[in-house]
């Protein structure tokens, strides 16, 4: 696994900072110039996005789990297609109200609980159908830690993304974040080694664009 260092400034207090930035990407008015960076550089972030939406399958009477929801966009899209309630856990305030504000203009607060807080040491108090981990391992320095919880909190299948640390995307990101927060990157068998090892059913890896895309069934 790739590591690179920032200035030492948390992922929260980046993507607190960056909320507003980061929910224009999945809609709203977007610059020719922005939309061509989508084009190239974050074409992995709506093919996972598709990919989690339809394995999210059946989603009648299902709960879901949303680690480092962001805007909340996956669990409105989830909603939207039936599943009965979503459960979202960000440690960035800004993106929990983002998340809220959707919720509630979408109508369907009474169906999203949004936590602010770390996924790590908050004490969940339930299972979940899915759990979706996409976009979080970024910027986990202990993702093995992560996986035991997500596996320990999920009775049908979890979604993980892991960036790749090859290629041109991957440079990219590295140079972008370099004043930011830390990155992790990983190498495919960097993924295998996090998974042969742990108790699960079965899982997959899938290369979508610039992330290991990782479904997993928990024992």
């Amino acid at each position: 696994m790739a590591r690179k260092m920032s200035v030492n400034r948390k992922p929260s207090d980046f993507f607190d900072a960056y909320a507003p930035d980061f929910d224009a990407i999945y809609g709203g008015k977007r610059s020719i110039t922005n939309r061509l960076i989508d084009f190239l550089f974050r074409r992995s972030m709506r093919l996972r996005f598709e990919k989690t939406i339809k394995e999210c399958y059946p989603v009648e009477g299902k709960i879901v789990l949303d680690v480092g929801c962001g805007p909340g966009h996956y669990g409105l899209a989830l909603l939207h297609k039936g599943i009965d309630r979503v459960y979202g856990i960000d440690s960035a305030p800004k993106m929990i109200e983002l998340a809220q504000e959707k919720a509630a203009i979408a109508g369907v607060s009474d169906k999203c609980e949004y936590i602010k807080g770390d996924f790590l040491t908050y004490a969940f108090d339930r299972k979940f159908d899915y759990t979706i981990v996409i976009g979080f391992m970024d910027y986990v320095n202990e993702p093995s830690v992560v996986i035991d919880k997500v596996l320990s909190l999920t009775n049908s299948k979890a979604f993980f993304s892991f960036p790749i640390a090859e290629g041109l995307l991957a440079w990219q990101r590295r140079r972008r974040y370099r004043n930011k927060c830390d990155l992790f990157l990983y190498r495919r068998s960097d993924v295998e080694r996090l998974f042969k090892d742990r108790q699960t059913n079965h899982y997959s890896i899938t290369k979508l664009s610039r992330d290991y895309f990782v479904t997993v069934q928990p024992v």
